[in-house]
């Protein structure tokens, strides 16, 4: 266990005009953001830059995965008039491209998935220009909700495997790593780019994380994330170890020769970093 962050994982506090506003935007329409529940480490810097990643389906999640900062419970009943707000603030910030996720919804008959393709729907209506990646949970593995969100027809949409298979029973509470393989192959049998991604510093080794590039190169993952776990508070599963700068740049590398066509590889990396650049 590591106490003491290292210099690489100093961050930045938020600040400026656009941060303010977009602080501002989410306050007003009642909406959520990963930024805040999940305690992202680039929440200042992409809000400095005017951009969000937008939490649908409230901010209470019925799965407690050891490494998520995210409130677990008992949510509140979904509002069928989120769709429309978030279709209208992507419209007053004047968003480019904009990254949709969720709380899980296992209580929900259809896990969410009507709400999501609502939302999906309701943002192109509204803001015919702007490219959208949803970042979807599982739905227990049911092609019929996913496919749900892939007939709303987002540019990109990604699932994360979050760690290697060994980990996944330690750190994702109710998921399987075959199952999450299965979501991001029926995904990528769409036409649809599809992404994923992990964390480093919980007790993997390099060659599992190889094993896990091969492992979606192969379901037909294009875009792959890799970043340092941050334990959000001490409930949650310890670092094991910060994970040096060089390292991660020779995954990037790895990454890119296996045939990824994006590769985000850095200790700050979250999966809706700089998504924006991930059209492809």
């Amino acid at each position: 266990m590591h106490d003491r962050k290292p210099d690489w994982l100093k961050i930045k506090l938020p600040k400026g005009v656009n941060y303010k506003n977009v602080r501002q935007l989410v306050a007003e329409n009642q909406l959520n953001t990963i930024c805040v529940s999940g305690n992202c480490p680039n929440l200042g810097d992409c809000w400095g830059r005017g951009t969000a990643t937008l939490m649908i389906l409230g901010d209470i999640c019925t799965r407690a995965c050891r490494f998520c900062a995210t409130k677990t419970g008992i949510p509140q009943p979904a509002d069928q008039e989120e769709p429309a707000r978030v279709a209208n603030t992507v419209r007053i910030m004047k968003l480019n491209h904009v990254v949709l996720t969720s709380v899980d919804r296992d209580d929900l008959p259809d896990g969410g998935a009507g709400i999501w393709a609502e939302t999906i729907l309701q943002i192109k209506k509204e803001n015919p220009n702007t490219t959208i990646e949803a970042l979807i949970p599982d739905f227990q593995g049911d092609a019929d909700l996913i496919s749900k969100v892939i007939l709303a027809r987002p540019e990109i949409i990604s699932h994360n495997l979050e760690t290697v298979r060994r980990l996944t029973p330690v750190l994702r509470n109710k998921a399987i790593y075959d199952r999450s393989l299965q979501v991001i192959k029926q995904i990528a049998e769409s036409s649809i780019t599809s992404k994923s991604g992990i964390m480093v510093g919980i007790g993997e080794t390099s060659e599992e994380v190889e094993e896990t590039m091969d492992d979606l190169l192969k379901a037909g993952c294009r875009i792959f994330t890799i970043g340092q776990y941050l334990q959000p508070t001490p409930d949650h599963l310890p670092v094991t170890e910060y994970v040096h700068p060089d390292i991660f740049k020779n995954y990037k590398d790895t990454g890119l020769k296996k045939g990824f066509k994006v590769v985000e590889s850095n200790p700050l990396v979250r999966s809706s970093y700089h998504a924006e650049t991930h059209i492809c």
